[in-house]
């Protein structure tokens, strides 16, 4: 649960911010943080300390009972889940560029949250190694990745998979011609 709330925050956050018309670099002037930190808190990659996240609310002009608001109801999770293409939530993360990701859903298997996303790597991308604090899980559904992972590469095509720690340094690279597509999955641990 607690992982999709988190979650259920950073896209509150972004609608908000998008609602009133704000730039991620305007929401984080308002709010007296980084660019970077508004856009990894609302791409769910930076869980926001208590001070922080009130001073987004309040820099957002919301007011802190209309934000969590019916938070518990838009948990409540169904037994059978259907998500239509248009639902997807695009994003792009920081400091990258042609890397596209389309989260298709989120859900809480305790003792885990599993984040469903399909990723669109442009031949022409580039992102230093990052690392996440999950498990990932890629399938290669279109075209030719090489992984660098902690030192070691690792090539993908059509129909591979990887499994590894998100802790260690990553980064894939399109090596195929066009776009590369791959389904991830990502598993955050509730610990």
């Amino acid at each position: 649960m607690e992982g999709a709330f988190l979650l259920e925050i950073s896209k509150r956050i972004k609608e908000h911010r998008i609602e009133k018309r704000l730039t991620v670099q305007e929401l984080a002037d308002k709010s007296g943080v980084s660019k970077g930190l508004i856009s990894q808190i609302e791409n769910g990659r930076s869980i926001p300390s208590l001070p922080v996240l009130f001073g987004i609310i309040q820099s957002l002009e919301v007011a802190l009972g209309d934000f969590f608001s019916n938070i518990a109801s838009s948990l409540e999770e169904p037994a059978v889940i259907v998500r239509k293409k248009g639902e997807y939530e695009s994003f792009q993360k920081e400091n990258a560029s042609g890397f596209l990701y389309h989260r298709i859903m989120v859900k809480n298997l305790f003792p885990a949250t599993m984040d469903v996303v399909l990723f669109e790597l442009q031949q022409e991308s580039h992102r230093d190694l990052v690392t996440t604090d999950a498990f990932e899980y890629k399938y290669m559904i279109k075209g030719r990745v090489e992984y660098e992972i902690n030192g070691s590469f690792y090539t993908l095509e059509e129909g591979d998979s990887l499994f590894f720690d998100g802790r260690l340094p990553h980064v894939p690279r399109n090596t195929g011609k066009g776009t590369a597509v791959m389904l991830i999955v990502y598993f955050f641990d509730q610990k």
